[in-house]
């Protein structure tokens, strides 16, 4: 699934290409909605944003275009008249007079009264942005000391998008790995210093996610193993799908453990558990 980075980036990719401009056509495939496109259509795009990762299409009018692309949404941006090469199915469109915006294979699609977004069973739930790493790390660390976060594992701390919205699977193992905290571990058992790096890698990852295309190496070292003729998954994480090849930092071998039913990647050398 996408995380929020990559939402983010798809969100400022289409609003380049339509906010701002007249939709002469929009499409909706699913049939309880297909009454809104010619509401919409004729209708200025306001703006395109996302909030963890969920997308946003606001239009003049006061309604917004919820889509949350789960496991297989993908967006589109093309030249009015030219139709993605794609075998997916399309969910949602928006034409203006010279691009097109197009959603194929999301099923999670609703339209809202812009007002309202916040009472959205998934909106209302989310905590702080992460997407592009904006966020202050103050706001960070203040939740994880927060009595509502402060108890659990980070494993799971970290896919719960009510602590940080934008953060999966790739951002945890990589978050954790640069603040070398193991898994396990949970905020309450960390020292000030511990919380205070913790925080810090959680908007620097997020950053680098996000100015680097899913890239959460230094920039640097990513271009060196480019230049090596490293695989792809090789030049972009530190741990995240590396099971079985050696630490960056250390040489011992990445660790993958199915913690909660999902797989977390580690260092048990780096990211030893205290105790």
């Amino acid at each position: 699934m996408p995380e929020g980075p990559e939402i983010r980036r798809a969100a400022d990719r289409l609003a380049k290409a339509i906010a701002g401009e007249i939709a002469e056509e929009v499409f909706f495939a699913f049939d309880h909605l297909r009454d809104y496109a010619d509401e919409l259509s004729g209708r200025r795009v306001e703006a395109v944003d996302n909030r963890g990762k969920a997308l946003l299409t606001r239009f003049d009018v006061g309604l917004t275009v919820y889509t949350h692309n789960q496991l297989y949404g993908r967006w589109y941006v093309t030249a009015r008249g030219t139709t993605p090469r794609t075998r997916r199915s399309l969910r949602f469109a928006v034409h203006t007079a010279e691009k097109s915006a197009w959603l194929y294979s999301a099923s999670e699609i609703a339209v809202l009264e812009s007002d309202d977004l916040r009472a959205h069973p998934y909106l209302a739930k989310l905590g702080p942005d992460v997407s592009a790493g904006a966020l202050d790390p103050s706001v960070v660390r203040e939740r994880l000391r927060d009595d509502r976060f402060d108890g659990r594992q980070l494993a799971a701390l970290y896919l719960d998008q009510g602590f940080l919205a934008g953060l999966g699977n790739y951002l945890r193992a990589e978050i954790l790995f640069h603040a070398r905290v193991h898994p396990r571990e949970r905020p309450k058992a960390l020292e000030a210093k511990e919380i205070r790096k913790l925080a810090d890698s959680t908007v620097e990852i997020c950053r680098r996610a996000y100015a680097q295309r899913g890239v959460t190496l230094p920039a640097r070292t990513a271009a060196r193993l480019r230049q090596g003729g490293a695989r792809r998954s090789e030049k972009r994480f530190y741990v995240y799908g590396r099971a079985g090849k050696p630490c960056r930092r250390c040489d011992a071998p990445i660790r993958r453990e199915d913690i909660g039913g999902r797989h977390v990647y580690f260092c048990p050398s780096c990211q030893a558990l205290k105790g």
